[in-house]
This record gives C-alpha cells, sequence and structure tokens, in this order.
C-alpha cells in the first residue's frame, strides 16, 4: 500500500528541478542586487578590489546613471558619418564618400508614428559610450573601451553595408558637432559653425570583408 502511494520518480524529479530553479533564481537575485549597489554606492574597499567583476557585470545591460531624474539634454547637434576603405588585389585602397548615419536615423524617426529605438538611440548611446571610455583620446586602454569601440565600428559597418552593399575591410568615423539652433526666426541662411569635428582613426572590420 505504502509503495503505491509512492510518487513516480518522473515527479520527484520535477519536484527537485523546480526546487533547483527556484534557488538559482533566488541567488541570481541577490548577485545582481549586490554588484548594482557596489557599483552605484561610494567607492569602498570591496568595490575597488572586485572592480573588474562589477564592471563585468553591470556593463551594457544594467549600467545605473542619475539621468531619470536630473535629465541632461544635449546642448548640441551631433553629425555621425562613415566612410569605408578596400584594398584592391594590387595593394591599392579604394575609399568611399562620407555617408551620414544621423540623417538616416533622424529620417527613421520623423517619418514614423512609432520610431523604433535602435533609430533613436542606438547609435547616439554607442557613441556616448564611446567618448565616456576614452575621452579625447582614441586609445583604448580598457576592456569597456575595446568593447565600445567594437560596438560603434560594427553599427557604423552593418549599416553603411545595409544601405551600400559591397564589401569593406576598413571603416572611419567623423563626428561633427553643431550648436542647437536659437528658438525663432533664423538669421540669415548661413548654416551654423561647429563647434569640434572629430575624426576617429581607421578600423578594422571582418564581417564585411570580400
Amino acid at each position: 500500500m505504502a509503495a503505491a502511494l509512492k510518487p513516480p520518480g518522473s515527479v520527484r524529479a520535477l519536484k527537485a528541478g523546480l526546487c533547483a530553479a527556484v534557488v538559482l533564481c533566488l541567488v541570481t537575485s541577490v548577485v545582481h542586487v549586490l554588484m548594482v549597489f557596489l557599483h552605484v554606492a561610494p567607492a569602498n574597499s570591496v568595490s575597488k578590489r572586485y572592480s573588474p567583476q562589477i564592471t563585468a557585470w553591470v556593463y551594457p545591460y544594467f549600467e545605473q546613471n542619475w539621468r531619470l531624474f536630473a535629465p541632461d539634454p544635449d546642448s548640441v547637434n551631433r553629425q555621425i558619418l562613415v566612410r569605408t576603405a578596400h584594398t584592391r588585389s594590387d595593394g591599392s585602397a579604394q575609399v568611399s564618400s562620407w555617408f551620414d548615419l544621423t540623417a538616416v536615423d533622424s529620417s527613421a524617426v520623423e517619418h514614423h508614428v512609432f520610431p523604433s529605438h535602435t533609430a533613436q538611440n542606438m547609435l547616439r548611446r554607442a557613441w556616448g559610450g564611446y567618448v565616456d571610455s576614452h575621452g579625447g583620446d582614441d586609445t583604448a586602454r580598457t576592456e569597456r573601451a575595446v568593447m565600445m569601440r567594437k560596438y560603434l565600428s560594427n553599427i557604423a559597418a552593418d549599416r553603411v553595408a545595409a544601405h551600400n552593399g559591397g564589401s569593406f575591410d576598413f571603416v572611419q568615423l567623423r563626428v561633427v558637432t553643431l550648436p542647437v539652433a536659437a528658438p525663432g526666426p533664423a538669421v540669415g541662411d548661413r548654416p551654423p559653425t561647429p563647434v569640434e569635428s572629430r575624426l576617429l582613426p581607421w578600423w578594422k572590420v571582418t564581417r564585411h570583408a570580400q
């Protein structure tokens, strides 16, 4: 009779798997809360000791900042352009003309009632992450800087390939910073004078190479 009331092995295995999943979720939640807390808390001995592990956990998906509560809107407009280079069989380089990535995003936002997050923020956030990790120097000195450089170059390469096609070996970005136009009627027809024009180095790409 006792053997008949004993649950089958499949039920026991299911219960054991469910318990293991619950424990795993609880442990992951505790680790996540601890990592985020150490990331946003003032620097201390624990956060300094485990800084690489905390950074690897938080970026790029769990980044924390105060912009939601204290927004700091951009006071300038940035125009991000890209050009490509392809090495011919004779060793000479074929360089394309500049392609305006920002204009493509702006057009996608202006002509859609519900524009995608990709068109609104991907390129802008990629450039912001690159500047935050590199500053005014284009030399990557940390793992996050290398990651942001690859992220930005992959976005540029994928977008120019989707619009122009063809194969290429290198990409180069140019970022032109323009002041936000003052409200009211425009004074004259002169375009705004760029605040900064930053030319980035050539970056090697592999997925669009021939």
